[in-house]
């Protein structure tokens, strides 16, 4: 089945970290990261509905002013998700521009922050044109297991990871897919028609298999209608199989502790976006960086099983070794190492 998304890199693995997910069919985009924008075409900034950032570095952040440039006026809004302090940064931008003239947009642009604590919850706040930009605080809401959104065809979730300071790393879980066999259609003599989209929306929302779903159609006949439940429909015409699942991992101090969560996370990933920043034998800059190392990076992307994983976030101190570090990378992903990335051994498995 092909996956509803489409994952790219915002710019290439020397450039700013950002991960764009088009949702092919919703007319709609997710963006994790917000750093340099240039490469993205003004029509994808205009469909991004989230943006999730994993921290307030400059090279994470400093795309805010272009997505706030080319929204502003001709959108109604979007959220934006980040971790601990992420209102209070979110206002201070805001307030360094003036905005004597916003509140005459006939467009009102709304941006509902939500700042990602790690008991567990998360405090919002909302920024209107109409009120010139002004913080207005909101109730704030429950991020229980890490679930930051929640929809019939996707969910994202997060999960803390220490960068020096709180850095969050993002998953994104595709709905169940689903496939209506033609054939048994025509050996139950039903037709297609708007039914089954109803009948895919129930299966997404996880509704009741006793659920009744009335058929109508018209043919030569006239009008004619069946009732099923659902659960019928689903062990006749349909075939159900588990979506894709996307990870975005980046700024992680090479710690055990790290490791673990992020194996953890990332477990059985069929497409893993890892920082891999230095050269395995800069381990000791990496540390006092708080980053990955290429090899480090390639061993976490195999211990958590994941199908595919692509490396970035590149020093620009390797600009001509860019070969170096993903040979370096691959070699760890593919096993081709017999000791362990890490000094003390093998991360330990997440409790």
């Amino acid at each position: 089945m092909r996956p509803i998304f489409q994952a790219d890199l915002v710019n290439p693995a020397f450039g700013d970290p950002g991960l764009l997910l088009d949702l092919k069919f919703e007319r709609r985009a997710l963006l994790f990261d917000l750093g340099d924008l240039a490469p993205l075409p003004t029509r994808k900034i205009l469909r991004l509905s989230d943006v999730f950032v994993s921290h307030a570095h400059m090279d994470h952040w400093s795309g805010f002013d272009r997505l706030l440039r080319v929204r502003l006026g001709r959108d109604p809004g979007l959220r934006l998700h980040g971790p601990p302090g992420f209102i209070e940064q979110v206002g201070h931008r805001l307030a360094s521009y003036t905005w004597n003239l916003v509140d005459s947009y006939p467009v009102e642009f709304c941006i509902d922050v939500r700042e990602i604590r790690e008991d567990g919850t998360a405090a919002r706040a909302r920024f209107s044109s109409r009120a010139r930009f002004r913080r207005e605080d909101c109730a704030g809401v429950e991020v229980a297991g890490g679930l930051l959104l929640e929809e019939p065809q996707f969910r994202v979730r997060t999960a803390f990871f220490d960068h020096g300071i709180p850095c969050l790393g993002f998953r994104f879980e595709e709905g169940v897919h689903i496939n209506v066999w033609k054939n048994k259609l025509q050996e139950l003599g039903l037709p297609t028609g708007p039914w089954l989209s109803r009948v895919r929306s129930l299966v997404r929302e996880r509704a009741p298999m006793d659920t009744p779903v009335l058929v109508r159609w018209r043919d030569r006949d006239g009008g004619r209608e069946r009732s099923y439940s659902l659960g019928e429909l689903c062990g006749s015409i349909l075939s159900l199989s588990p979506g894709q699942v996307v990870c975005y991992l980046t700024d992680l101090a090479g710690t055990a502790e790290n490791a673990a969560r992020a194996i953890a996370f990332a477990q059985d990933a069929d497409l893993l976006f890892i920082e891999a920043v230095f050269l395995h034998q800069d381990l000791a800059h990496a540390e006092r960086k708080n980053h990955l190392t290429a090899r480090q990076a390639g061993e976490l992307a195999r211990l958590a099983g994941a199908r595919l994983a692509v490396p970035f976030h590149f020093s620009p101190r390797y600009i001509e070794r860019e070969q170096d570090l993903r040979q370096q990378f691959e070699a760890a992903f593919r096993g081709g190492h017999a000791e362990s990335a890490w000094p003390s051994g093998a991360p330990p498995v997440h409790e």
